[in-house]
């Protein structure tokens, strides 16, 4: 699950403070978004690896899990589009005065050769069963490649290459390129909060960044931007479609669950502490952020840690760490392209064996769907992420918050109990609805000003507007399933729907 969100959630939030960013890590990733991980993966292994919106469906209806997944796919959209574009901006191997950026260019060779390394090791894996020794040399191997060939491509050239890689990563089978592939970047992961744990301990520095800045900051209120901002390093909506329908799939024995479900969101509760941590160190004695995009902060701040406490080489160790960084947002983009694909194809999706019309079955092709998918990201992508990023967040939380409504409705359809998720429901629902209004008023400001910008504005103004009204029916027919009370088995919920 841990993508490049807890990194740059917490970073982006540190202009409010250390403090407020640090307790929502902690709150919302323990009584948050755990639980919603957990509840998500626990419902789908005991309705057979179903996926969310066919959960809902079961226990809500079919119009409910249409419109949930309609949401998915608008919120995919945005997922794709933000993370494209910063896995671009990390990848430019040109400065802004034109010159050659030797680690951006040889993390994204690095990357490169993962892709290719990834289909091999995936038949490797799957025919020879290589040992975890072997495994690891040539992770070592692909990384000196890497270094010793840097590819320099700007950011246009690889946002082209962005999204073919997402299209293929959502059209060949897992075990060929995402799970090689995302087991690769595993040692990655593991390798970067290690060395930056280790780093802080070693180092014991300094926060410079005021524990508290104010209630409002560069025009931005606290309430609701922080807890938008900080997504996936406390509650991530898309979690839950990574738990539900594909995490369950694997789950070898029940008691799995819990440390798949819950302890993975604390792991990244720990990465989001450790960005914020670590970059707030690195501020300015002003409590200023250091200027560059948060990857950027990050990456600079922990390979400075390898460089004064294990001895790499600086240019060695700011190629590691900006290949680290980009390799979550690798993992992200092909996650959420597959999933894009998979629940713009579940809208049509029939299960009372009717079958599709022409129509139905050309959409749900997954050529068609997955090119769908991808090109409305792209179209998004045009306008930047840093545009995208907020109505990224936004979604990202009201997506929690319809799942855990749903969640809530399945517990007490199942005669289990459910009154912890309706605190968390509630909260985030509260919060982003709120953020969303909010950014339709910023957009009607731009508006009365002149300073509309259709690729900008029209198009932030399109998606929250559809998010809002997708959400709130999601919520009407959930939260009149979950008043009517009474337990049902799922035969009884389909019946009903």
């Amino acid at each position: 699950i841990t993508g490049a969100g807890p990194v740059t959630g917490p970073i982006i939030a540190a202009m409010f403070g250390w403090l407020p960013a640090l307790l929502w890590i902690i709150i919302g990733g323990i009584f948050f978004g755990a639980v919603q991980d957990f509840t998500a993966l626990y419902a789908s292994v005991k309705n057979g690896g179903k996926s969310m919106g066919m959960i809902i469906e079961q226990y809500v209806g079919r119009f409910g899990r249409q419109l949930f997944l309609a949401f998915c796919w608008l919120f995919t959209l945005l997922v794709i589009a933000a993370f494209a574009d910063m896995i671009a901006a990390t990848f430019n191997g040109f400065t802004k005065t034109g010159e050659q950026n030797m680690p951006n260019a040889a993390a994204a060779s690095i990357s490169m050769i993962y892709i290719v390394g990834a289909v091999i090791f995936g038949l490797f894996q799957k025919y020879v069963k290589p040992s975890s020794g072997l495994q690891l040399a040539v992770g070592i191997a692909m990384l000196a490649m890497g270094i010793a060939w840097p590819i320099y491509a700007d950011a246009d050239t690889w946002r082209v290459v962005v999204f073919l890689y997402a299209f293929a990563a959502s059209v060949m089978p897992m075990w060929i390129l995402k799970q090689p592939r995302d087991f690769l970047s595993m040692f990655l992961l593991f390798g970067m909060i290690i060395a930056g744990v280790v780093g802080v301990f070693v180092t014991n520095p300094t926060i410079n960044m005021p524990a508290f800045v104010g209630w409002e900051v560069k025009g931005l209120d606290l309430f609701p931007i922080l807890f938008v901002t900080i997504a996936c390093g406390a509650i991530s909506g898309f979690h839950s479609l990574v738990s539900s329908g594909t995490s369950s799939k694997m789950i070898a024995n029940e008691t799995d669950m819990r440390p798949v479900g819950y302890g993975a969101m604390l792991v990244e509760c720990v990465l989001g502490a450790l960005a914020l941590t670590i970059v707030c160190a690195a501020a300015s004695t002003t409590g200023q952020l250091p200027s560059g995009t948060p990857f950027q902060l990050f990456s600079g701040a922990v390979a400075g840690f390898l460089t004064n406490t294990f001895g790499l080489p600086a240019d060695i160790s700011a190629c590691v760490l900006t290949m680290c960084v980009s390799a979550l947002a690798m993992t992200t983009v092909d996650a959420v392209a597959r999933i894009g694909r998979m629940s713009f194809q579940e809208l049509f999706a029939t299960t009372d064996g009717r079958e599709k019309g022409p129509v139905a079955k050309f959409l749900s092709n997954t050529w068609v769907s997955t090119l769908l998918t991808l090109g409305g990201g792209w179209f998004l992508c045009l306008a930047g992420y840093m545009n995208i990023w907020p109505l990224f967040g936004s979604a990202n939380q009201l997506l929690g918050a319809l799942v855990l409504t749903a969640l809530a409705v399945f517990l007490q359809s199942t005669g289990r109990k459910g009154w912890m998720l309706w605190v968390p429901m509630t909260v985030m629902f509260v919060v982003t609805m709120t953020a969303l209004v909010q950014a339709l008023l910023k957009i009607a400001t731009a508006w009365s000003a002149g300073t509309f910008v259709f690729m900008t504005h029209g198009l932030q103004a399109i998606i929250a507007i559809a998010l809002i009204v997708l959400a709130l029916l999601v919520v009407y027919h959930c939260v009149g399933r979950l008043f009517k009370g009474g337990k049902q088995d799922a035969a009884g919920a389909t019946n009903a729907a």
